[in-house]
């Protein structure tokens, strides 16, 4: 699901997940698909096309579960897998982060609260923000950030709603400019 979820909304691959995984619940599985195969499941994603061939070779190269490389190097070795996705692998497997999950909602709002420059770079946002923050929050503070910024800390933020707005820079940055 995390190479689905690469520009696309976590809407629509939630409610692709289920039906995917009753079909191919295990790398075995998809090791011995075809496009052709996934497509129907995936086709509402995307570039859906590119991502259902990413899914097949890993599940060739990985084969079983267990197999899962647990080493930014290796997984970002993987077509179709890049930091971000790593990030969010380790995260999940309960592995100490190398990096910090650097999704488009992480790089809106942390310039906004005022942890990095702004910038449209997700490496580059990804290494102001493991240098601003301490290496112990890693693991969290990536899908914590980006959960803010689904719910709240919109393209139009809902600063009222925000439980961090007394810290952040955003709203007072808003005030002055009225």
């Amino acid at each position: 699901m995390i190479i689905l979820s690469a520009q696309d909304s976590d809407e629509n691959i939630n409610k692709i997940a289920a039906p995917f995984f009753d079909v191919f619940p295990n790398m075995q599985s998809l090791a011995i698909s075809k496009t052709e195969t996934i497509i129907p499941f995936i086709y509402q994603v995307k570039f859906y096309e590119n991502k259902a061939d990413w899914i097949i070779n890993i599940a060739k190269i990985i084969k079983e579960d267990k197999n899962i490389p647990v080493t930014m190097k290796e997984l970002t070795a993987l077509k179709g897998i890049g930091r971000k996705s790593a990030n969010a692998i380790l995260k999940e497997a309960n592995i100490p982060s190398e990096g910090i999950m650097t999704d488009l909602h992480v790089i809106r709002v942390a310039p906004r609260i005022g942890i990095i420059n702004p910038t449209k770079d997700g490496i580059k946002a990804e290494k102001e923000l493991m240098l601003a923050l301490p290496r112990e929050i890693w693991n969290e503070i990536g899908m914590a950030l980006s959960f803010l910024g689904r719910e709240t800390c919109r393209p139009i933020p809902k600063c009222i709603e925000c439980a961090i707005n007394l810290s952040c820079q955003y709203p007072n940055k808003t005030m002055q400019d009225k």
